[in-house]
């Protein structure tokens, strides 16, 4: 296929697609799926080799959130179920997160409901940073805590975090639609915060919300613009008790052809795949590992993930390798900290990122609601069982 050659080609040179090829990628036929998944596994293995490099998720406050983001179940007015809990005790979060470095975890990613945190919160963030780094020196930490103020990001990092984690989650035209307390340039001024204070930017969306193809062309395009090291890709856990409950649009098919189309856009970057894998990929999560290379280990914010062991084993079954503790996760040319000339895209390319067209159909066919695969979280942070990892 023409198209898939193009891509692969400039993967390799770290050059960006045309929207109309990122399009394309998203319109392709299942009967092409195996050569979509074989094209963009060259880009993969180009910048990454065979490794996979695996997170862990502590969730050090839950639910009670102010904002009204309509995919979460911690939003304000939700309905769903789940663990409700202030904050972890900075011991309480270093147990937790020792839990998943035990389970092979390179990263470990502390997240807080709420806007943003206040300078009280920095400062609880800190000593659970400075307690994990005691206890597991050569992790590394990611915050999540929302909109960041000015100065806090520095904090952070002067604590020990290594990375802060905002997603952009969908295009800005249709940011509106899923959340009405913030905007998408609050995001956005977030990763820049991040960025600005040396802090490893983590950010990305979440596929499944009704959008458009153009929509997540849009925000893939956006997210290469704004240069993360590292870019989370969800697929929408519908929970019952939240307004996306019953948004169930993805099959594996449509799942795959989103994350080969973000590797295609983003060759050389750190592609994970987050929540929803078990859901929405179900028994084609193998075929996701040539093009991610990285996955959270264990169990979600609020619902629980595939066992912590069925993980590793997929790893292994599928020929992949957990990425060690020592190896550098990102190519020697990006350098831990951004892309480097040669991965900028020319006036061309970005005047065509830019460019607005009509809405395309999300074609992803009729999926049955899988409600049976959706189970809130009962263990780990915020519980006495043992948690999942």
């Amino acid at each position: 296929m023409d198209l898939l050659n193009t891509l692969v080609e400039k993967g390799l040179r770290r050059e960006l697609p045309s929207r109309e090829e990122a399009l394309a990628v998203l319109t392709t036929s299942d009967d092409d799926l195996l050569e979509v998944v074989a094209a963009a596994g060259k880009v993969r293995r180009q910048w990454f080799g065979r490794r996979v490099k695996l997170n862990y998720l502590v969730n050090l406050k839950s639910g009670l959130c102010p904002e009204d983001c309509s995919y979460c179940s911690q939003r304000l007015g939700s309905e769903a179920g789940i663990l409700k809990y202030t904050w972890l005790k900075p011991d309480e979060a270093s147990k937790a997160a020792a839990a998943g470095v035990a389970g092979g975890a390179k990263r470990v990613c502390l997240v807080a409901s709420g806007r943003g945190p206040t300078d009280r919160d920095v400062d609880r963030v800190s000593k659970t940073i400075g307690a994990i780094k005691e206890q597991n020196a050569d992790v590394e930490v990611c915050a999540c805590l929302g909109l960041l103020s000015d100065g806090q990001a520095e904090r952070l990092k002067a604590a020990g975090a290594d990375a802060y984690n905002h997603n952009l989650n969908t295009s800005e035209s249709t940011y509106g639609d899923i959340t009405t307390t913030h905007t998408y340039a609050d995001r956005v001024e977030t990763v820049r915060h991040a960025q600005g204070a040396g802090l490893s930017a983590c950010s990305g969306l979440i596929a499944g919300m009704g959008e458009s193809d153009a929509d997540l062309v849009d925000v893939v395009f956006a997210l290469r613009a704004l240069d993360p090291d590292s870019v989370p890709v969800n697929f929408l856990i519908p929970v019952e008790g939240t307004p996306l409950a019953g948004e169930w649009n993805l099959t594996p098919q449509r799942a795959l052809r989103i994350l080969a189309m973000v590797r295609f856009v983003c060759p050389d970057v750190e592609v994970r795949l987050a929540g929803g894998r078990e859901v929405h990929l179900r028994t084609m999560q193998p075929l996701a590992l040539h093009l991610v290379n990285s996955i959270f280990l264990g169990d979600y914010l609020t619902t629980e993930g595939q066992e912590g062991k069925a993980d590793l084993d997929m790893i292994a079954d599928a020929g992949f390798e957990v990425e060690g503790a020592g190896t550098t996760t990102l190519p020697e040319h990006r350098g831990g900290g951004g892309c480097a000339s040669a991965c900028a895209p020319s006036d061309s390319a970005a005047s065509d990122s830019a460019a607005s067209d009509s809405a395309s159909p999300a074609g992803a066919g009729a999926a049955s609601a899988r409600t049976d695969l959706v189970t809130v979280r009962r263990r780990g942070a915020g519980t006495d069982l043992a948690p999942n990892a």
